[in-house]
């Protein structure tokens, strides 16, 4: 007996040596020789300094000085990369020529264009999220992904904030990721702040029960002259259209016309915008869109998502005018 217990202590010793070498000599391969998800691990692009001027669009058009701060937040324009080493990114690069171009040659100095006559207008570059992460349809993965994103946007606005002038009325404003980021920002930002905050306009992105509740600087909008509220619309051209992960909105307000209800509005003599007081949508109709061609199979499929910043910029500029005119009204001395 004691012979057989012998023996088969040795064999599980023997088979214990074979084991821990195998796994020793895996550690040790491994090491040498890493893993093509080590190889691709996820980059991040340096973070921008937003002291340096060149980390920003500008325009000031307001002549008078009777105008507004308007501060914008850019869309996202940039796909996964992967750098030379092999490491995959999942953000802008704010020191890569072709992503600034992307950022302010396609958005950002178009929407100045618009937004600047009669106000000062600021924009930041940032890091922004690749528009995979808004493809996979997981708010989970948009969450995680764009906290980076939004830590580079309130960096750039508390420097905006606290080199402004704070008897100027303020306005937030951004499209689609952008559109997100004015939402951070307004959770993000002080009651001193938001005491200065003539409107925030979320073109093109959602704002939740679940924001409003966290916040209580989301006030949505009810009219055309209200002030210190959220302005928040996304296009379809029929409700079944609606993205969740973009256009799952709890607020909506006409452009148009700035009703919350379903009285229609007559845009460019032919266009008939609706909301819908159901899905809290804008619903477009005698409009082809054919200018902002689907992509990818995820956005502009009956949504309309790219219009949201362009459709509307003859309304959106005289309603900037409006509320800091009204905000000033109700702030002077």
């Amino acid at each position: 007996m004691k012979k057989r217990i012998l023996i088969c202590l040795l064999a599980l010793a023997a088979i214990l040596i074979i084991c821990c070498t195998a796994a020793f000599e895996a550690c040790s391969s491994n090491d040498d020789n890493p893993s093509e998800q080590d190889i691709a691990a996820e980059y991040i692009p340096q973070a921008p300094d937003y002291s340096d001027k060149t980390m920003w669009v500008t325009a000031d058009g307001d002549t008078d000085g009777t105008g507004a701060d308007v501060f914008y937040v850019v869309s996202t324009w940039e796909d996964d990369w992967t750098t030379e080493d092999g490491r995959i990114c999942h953000y802008a690069d704010v020191w890569n020529p072709e992503h600034r171009a992307n950022m302010a040659d396609l958005e950002m100095k178009k929407v100045a264009a618009y937004m600047s006559p009669g106000n000062r207008f600021f924009a930041p570059y940032y890091r922004h999220t690749t528009i995979q992460a808004f493809m996979t349809n997981s708010e989970d993965t948009v969450y995680q992904r764009t906290r980076l994103s939004m830590g580079d946007v309130c960096k750039a606005f508390d420097l905006f904030q606290a080199q402004r002038d704070k008897s100027r009325p303020l306005i937030i404003a951004g499209f689609s990721q952008g559109g997100l980021a004015v939402v951070e920002l307004l959770k993000h930002i002080d009651d001193e702040t938001y005491s200065q905050l003539a409107a925030a306009y979320v073109l093109g992105y959602k704002v939740t029960k679940a924001d409003m509740a966290a916040c209580s600087h989301i006030r949505p909008a009810e009219g055309e002259t209200d002030t210190g509220v959220t302005i928040c619309y996304n296009t379809v051209k029929d409700v079944k259209y609606v993205l969740p992960i973009i256009a799952g909105s709890d607020i909506c307000i006409n452009p148009v016309n700035w009703h919350t209800d379903a009285t229609p509005a007559t845009l460019h003599d032919t266009i008939t915008i609706t909301v819908s007081p159901e899905y809290h949508v804008l619903v477009a109709t005698n409009y082809s869109a054919t200018e902002y061609p689907p992509f990818r199979g995820f956005l502009n499929v009956g949504d309309i998502h790219s219009c949201e910043p362009w459709l509307y910029s003859e309304c959106l500029q005289k309603n900037i005018k409006v509320r800091a005119k009204e905000w000033r009204a109700g702030h002077t001395h």
